[in-house]
């Protein structure tokens, strides 16, 4: 499916738009973008971990950017920054977790079978004996007619929460589906609503099952972080965050249910109806003792802005993240940095370019802010901090554009748009791109809930309207190899790269199709800035609602 112009017919776009013998990446150039992202990826930015060794290096180089740009800086007083107040919480590794079950005692090893973290700042979480209770997808929707707590009581005890939405798996024919949008994932699917639910519920922690299909990663990918997390700073955590978090396999979820005289696919299929009640897993029980270290830690975003000539308070945004996720243990060649090129030092490469852009040419009649957010690969933390305290107010942001991922294959015939179907911004990258001869493609892989998981979600869930590129999304039709070799590298890079020690910049790649996509996004919000317009959300987004509440600031 590809997503056409609403307000032009296929023959007037035609005719508006002159066939281009070769797609133009212009104004981005793709030496530019690629020498960003080696310098970004060094060793010396240590993977460019939040309140990491590498932060103040990274800090540096994108403010001497934006500096020698010209522009104006937009963080705290005046300054190039804002502050985000953060903990930073380690596991240690002597994590001790037993699992009883049918009468039988597991210790189990954190990252093999279990993956805990805490984000309470205190120095021990000891949890003796807690019953486990079987919660489904963990989901309370009324506006859904879906809860899947039943009042039950979880005092004391520990969720356990199957991954994704409750139709995920639903087969035709069944009454829930397409009751939570089918293979498109909503925020219901996410980890951090299962753990944020589970805590409103009454739970002292709760524990995931993994499943690759559902989670849209593997194991690797949940046991990147090592055991350390991070949040915002809170006036009291445990009025906010469960005791412990984590992750189980599936292999052990099997086992666990088969001791509790259970079958696992059985329940995941009850799991599946309006009519499912949570079941305390029979004589199961788990006993935690984790001792955790906490630091707390200042990280910043960095925030740049070209004033706009007419209509200053009005804003249009691009963004990416700086942070990655630092330091860990060694691969089998001995690397312990992962420097985080494709994710997301590409995509800050494409906001200073995108900056180099605007501030080559006229003045906009509105402002156009660059923002690099810290702690996203932590829970969207400073993109989130930013939407809580905005240097430009959010009602008066005609847009969101968010870089994350770009893809190093060369030019493609098309451009992978994540959320396709939510607001209006769509028209505009869809003209910009009908104008370098290629066409836009929905996410392939809405369960992925790509959406929800990278920074504009922060401002979207406050109205903002917002445009994901991220090339996880589904494999670009290359102008080589097409999609069937797009495919493969989303599937490798996924697989093997995607937050581990793999993910650097090669001198190899080809990012032709990568400026491409940054000059997408470049021409689409260059035609808000120099107009009046404020793109709406769909009639059918749970945005839009937001977003209306606040038309009166907006003329």
């Amino acid at each position: 499916m590809r997503i056409l112009l609403t307000a032009l017919s296929a023959a007037a776009l035609a005719a508006a738009v002159p066939a281009l013998a070769q797609p133009s990446t212009a104004p981005i150039d793709p030496a530019k973008l690629s020498e960003h992202t080696r310098i970004l990826s060094g060793p010396e930015f240590h993977g460019r971990a939040p309140g990491g060794p590498g932060e103040q290096a990274t800090v540096d180089y994108v403010v001497g950017q934006f500096k020698a740009l010209g522009l104006k800086p937009a963080g705290d007083k005046g300054g190039w920054t804002q502050a985000v107040p953060l903990i930073r919480t380690q596991v240690g590794a002597g994590a001790k977790v037993t699992l009883n079950a049918g009468g039988q005692p597991q210790t189990l090893t954190q990252f093999k079978e279990v993956r805990l973290h805490a984000l309470r700042p205190d120095p021990k979480v000891q949890v003796a004996d807690a019953p486990l209770v079987w919660v489904g997808y963990g989901v309370a929707a009324p506006e859904r007619g879906w809860d899947d707590f039943k009042g039950v009581d979880l005092k004391g005890k520990v969720a356990v929460i199957l991954i994704n939405d409750p139709d995920f798996e639903a087969k035709p024919g069944e009454p829930v589906a397409g009751k939570f949008g089918g293979q498109a994932a909503t925020y219901y699917a996410r980890w951090t609503y299962k753990y944020e639910e589970a805590f409103r519920q009454g739970a002292v922690g709760a524990l995931i099952v993994h499943e690759t299909a559902g989670a849209a990663y593997g194991w690797s990918t949940i046991t990147a972080s090592n055991g350390e997390s991070y949040d915002v700073r809170r006036a009291d955590p445990s009025k906010e965050k469960l005791a412990f978090e984590g992750w189980i396999t599936r292999e052990l979820a099997v086992d666990l249910f088969a001791k509790s005289g259970l079958d696992f696919e059985a329940e995941k299929a009850r799991a599946r109806t309006a009519g499912f009640t949570p079941v305390a897993l029979k004589d199961a029980k788990i006993s935690v003792d984790l001792d955790v270290t906490t630091e707390t830690l200042e990280s910043r975003n960095i925030l740049a802005a070209l004033p706009g000539k007419s209509r200053p308070g009005e804003s249009v945004m691009y963004a990416a993240h700086w942070d990655g996720y630092g330091v860990g243990p060694a691969d089998a060649q001995g690397n312990t940095i992962r420097p985080g090129a494709l994710d997301d030092a590409i995509g800050v490469g494409g906001v200073i370019e995108i900056a180099r852009a605007f501030a080559a040419g006229p003045r906009p009649e509105r402002t156009i802010v660059f923002a690099a957010w810290t702690a996203e690969e932590r829970g969207l933390l400073g993109s989130e901090y930013y939407a809580s305290a905005p240097s430009y107010p959010l009602e008066t942001t005609v847009a969101n554009f968010t870089l994350d991922v770009l893809q190093p294959l060369g030019p493609s015939k098309d451009v992978v748009l994540v959320g396709a179907g939510q607001n209006e911004l769509e028209q505009h990258l869809a003209y910009a791109a009908a104008r370098q001869a290629r066409v836009v493609t929905p996410d392939a892989r809405p369960e992925r809930a790509l959406f929800y998981r990278a920074d504009h979600f922060s401002l979207a869930k406050r109205g903002v309207p917002v445009l994901l590129l991220m090339a996880l999304g589904g494999a670009p039709d290359l102008v080589e190899g097409g999609r069937a070799a797009g495919d493969r590298w989303v599937a490798d890079y996924t697989a093997r790269c995607y937050h581990q020690t793999c993910d650097a910049w090669s001198g190899d790649w080809n990012l032709t199709g990568a400026a491409q996509d940054v000059a997408l996004v470049y021409e689409a919000g260059k035609s808000l800035a120099t107009s009046r317009r404020w793109p709406q959300w769909n009639a059918s987004s749970e945005f839009k609602a937001l977003r209306d509440a606040s038309a009166a600031r907006r003329r």
